[in-house]
């Protein structure tokens, strides 16, 4: 192995990074983004990604300077391969000469080959089985264990960068606010007089149970005196509906077609999120908005929040849990500790 880190060693002028993953896991990249940037400043940084992904570049342009589309690949789920798009795709990527190809897209057993094919001077990421540490190949094994911005961050410090913090980020716009302000959606809302519930998840089967969410928004409601503003996409309005209809208390449906920036600059204001295992949980996590998140098949470990005294996280994959959903709500409401201990130095999950 070369004992000179690579960062240390070559001239990087240019660098793609893949990761082809949805909304949480690229904010999951964000601290290795941040550290690739401020240790190689002057290197231009492309991500591929999935095509909603030019959005996150675009909101991340102080650590991104190009966005490039990913055609998809056979043995990659997240999205349909456009066959008619690969050669072209591989093509260009060749054609630019990047000086690192770096690959934050898991263990490497699919993506290690589709970022070989981008013909970098150098290639590094992570392999499932020995190390790798050539001339123009350095792959360390994956790490199986912790959080998944940690796993991120660890490979591009063991790289040669310097972490500059292990916090997410969400950066909001002007345009984020002035889009929310137009949307109408949910108006007249002063700061810290709401709490935001998202019931939606991009899979549905991760979801808590309309009928939990509700209990849980009501009682908070009552005890708290706030308005409760149910968020999500338009295409969970008829969920966040079902939620509205089964609560005493009025609540605010703002899952409308507004962009993920609009929504986020909406969950700015308040007082706290409850949801389930999804994106905006980390979106929460880049705007220091306190949050319960309800776990039911995610490894909670990984993508849970780093933050466990203002991110709580409760694994219920019966749904039966909604007291101790409560419980951490009302506490962080309330600013109070509701009687956890300290293990090894981190605060447990419930």
């Amino acid at each position: 192995m070369y004992r000179r880190p690579l960062f240390h060693r070559l001239d990087i002028e240019s660098v793609v990074v893949f990761r082809a993953l949805h909304l949480g896991d690229m904010l999951c990249a964000v601290p290795a983004l941040r550290a690739l940037r401020a240790s190689l400043p002057k290197a231009r940084v492309t991500l591929v990604g999935l095509p909603w992904a030019r959005q996150f570049a675009q909101r991340f342009r102080s650590y991104i300077d190009d966005f490039v589309p990913f055609p998809g690949h056979p043995k990659l789920p997240e999205q349909e391969v456009r066959h008619e798009a690969l050669t072209p795709f591989y093509a260009d990527m060749c054609s630019r000469r990047f000086s690192l190809a770096l690959q934050l897209h898991g263990n490497g057993l699919v993506s290690n080959e589709i970022v070989a094919g981008f013909g970098a001077g150098t290639m590094a990421g992570y392999c499932r089985d020995e190390p790798v540490a050539t001339e123009h190949t350095v792959l360390f094994p994956y790490p199986e264990l912790g959080a998944e911005s940690e796993r991120l961050l660890s490979l591009v410090e063991r790289l040669g960068a310097q972490a500059v913090g292990d916090y997410l980020e969400f950066p909001l716009a002007q345009a984020d606010r002035q889009e929310l302000e137009a949307s109408g959606v949910a108006p007249d809302l002063a700061p810290g007089s709401y709490i935001c519930v998202h019931p939606g998840a991009r899979k549905r089967d991760k979801c808590w149970p309309p009928q939990r969410f509700a209990e849980v928004a009501d009682r908070l409601a009552a005890e708290f005196g706030v308005r409760v503003v149910l968020t999500g996409s338009a295409d969970e309005a008829g969920l966040a509906s079902e939620v509205a209809s089964n609560m005493q208390a009025k609540a605010i449906n703002a899952a409308a077609p507004i962009s993920i920036g609009a929504m986020a600059a909406l969950m700015k204001n308040a007082r706290l999120l409850v949801c389930n295992d999804t994106g905006v949980s980390h979106i929460a996590a880049g705007l220091r908005l306190k949050s319960v998140v309800i776990f039911s098949k995610a490894d909670i470990a990984r993508w849970a929040p780093l933050d466990r005294d203002q991110h709580r996280c409760i694994w219920d994959p019966d749904a039966q849990r909604s007291a101790a959903v409560l419980q951490h709500a009302r506490a962080l409401l309330a600013g109070t500790d509701p009687g956890r201990q300290r293990t090894a130095g981190m605060w447990p999950y419930w």
